[in-house]
């Protein structure tokens, strides 16, 4: 049977601490894999944010909604930004009320992998993050290490989650100890 996959297992933590009618976030879009998870998750009646900063990202991700049929405008709010501007971009409405905010970090596959995320960025990103969740709510990075500027990147946030008050936050780190090329690994964390 195996254990589960990486983004597997972030799915399956994230579909237990939300349900119909959340507000919830995709903060690196991508190929738009976790914007169609997070909308299935939250329904009809919820609202889904999500940022990027490649245009190529946002139109995937569209195209992903639209064919899957559960894109609307009113209740999916797609972001040409950088994360790290979700406290400034996000009505302040829904500080400590969103449900789950999923990171996957690297580069956008199949496009340029110069393009990549950035500590610089993705630090203030996850702080913003955990201002906006709400107690019991999840936080969600999968972690690439492989690439250019993937370890600089892994070692700040490995350190930043581990420096968050035991008392605040749970923190959990899942992730194959032998295969092989640096495979990615999830760090989730829990507010309190």
């Amino acid at each position: 049977m195996g254990f589960l996959s990486i983004l597997s297992f972030a799915h399956h933590l994230v579909k237990e601490r939300t349900a119909s009618g959340d507000a919830v976030i995709d903060a690196t879009m991508g190929n738009g894999n976790d914007m169609l998870f997070l909308t299935e998750q939250v329904g009809s009646e919820g609202t889904v944010y999500g940022f990027d900063i490649q245009p190529q990202a946002l139109e995937q991700t569209r195209a992903k909604l639209e064919q899957a049929g559960v894109y609307r405008e009113e209740r999916i709010h797609l972001y040409l930004q950088n994360h790290e501007f979700m406290l400034d971009t996000l009505p302040h409405g829904l500080f400590g009320r969103i449900a789950a905010v999923m990171f996957n970090l690297g580069y956008l596959p199949g496009h340029n992998h110069g393009i990549i995320t950035r500590p610089e960025s993705t630090l203030p990103a996850l702080q913003a993050a955990l201002q906006l969740l709400k107690n019991g709510g999840i936080l969600t990075i999968v972690l690439y290490s492989g690439h250019e500027g993937g370890k600089r990147e892994t070692e700040a946030v490995l350190d930043w989650a581990a420096r968050l008050s035991q008392a605040s936050y749970q923190v959990l780190r899942y992730g194959f100890l032998n295969q092989k090329n640096d495979p990615p690994f999830l760090i989730a964390i829990e507010k309190r």
